[in-house]
């Protein structure tokens, strides 16, 4: 065989498993949560009433409800700071990412109940504004997410930037103490990583 005519074959060989790699893992992040949304548990109106009796910085988070924020990795640092004595548990995801929305109505859950006392913030990464402004019209979140186009912010998260969705928990003095890449296979071991990091 002519020598000449192996680097095509091999390049064109190595470009279709990149893209059948590619492939399989866009349909595995897709298929968790099928087509469509799990049944909200909020209401836009009900994710935005005002969180009373609560600390100042918490209080703040819940009057940015369902909001996609700007500023980037700047910013969000600059909110980790703002909540120094508050356990933080940070959500990354993406509209089009099924896994992500399986764990929405947890979070809504989660957040609603113990927003007063733990500061739950969102990431939504390797998104377009316009589409995860639609999801969250679906799903509304009762806390800020921040936009994070190029993944910036998500760098910092811990686990791998791709992987969608990561659950980060900060401790009380700003430090990253674990992280959960993938979905949750149950809103229980969710509920047990809220208690164990962040209670």
């Amino acid at each position: 065989m002519n020598p000449h005519t192996r680097a095509p074959q091999g390049l064109r060989i190595a470009l279709a498993l990149a893209a059948l790699t590619a492939a399989v893992a866009l349909s595995a992040c897709a298929g968790s949560g099928g087509s469509g949304n799990p049944d909200s548990r909020l209401s836009v109106e009900q994710a935005k009433q005002p969180l009373k009796g609560a600390p100042p910085q918490l209080a703040a988070i819940r009057s940015q409800a369902n909001q996609l924020l700007g500023g980037g990795a700047d910013a969000f640092d600059a909110r980790l700071q703002q909540l120094r004595g508050i356990p933080v548990v940070v959500s990354k995801w993406a509209s089009w990412c099924g896994p992500c929305r399986f764990e929405f109505p947890w979070f809504q859950s989660l957040a609603k109940n113990r927003g007063g006392q733990i500061a739950f913030l969102g990431v939504n990464a390797n998104d377009s504004a316009g589409t995860a402004e639609q999801f969250l019209s679906e799903l509304p979140l009762p806390y800020p997410s921040y936009s994070d186009p190029d993944l910036n912010i998500a760098q910092d998260l811990g686990g791998p930037p791709q992987a969608f969705p990561t659950t980060t928990f900060y401790d009380r003095s700003g430090n990253r103490v674990f992280s959960h890449p993938g979905a949750y296979q149950s809103e229980q071991d969710l509920i047990a990583d809220v208690d164990r990091y962040a209670g």
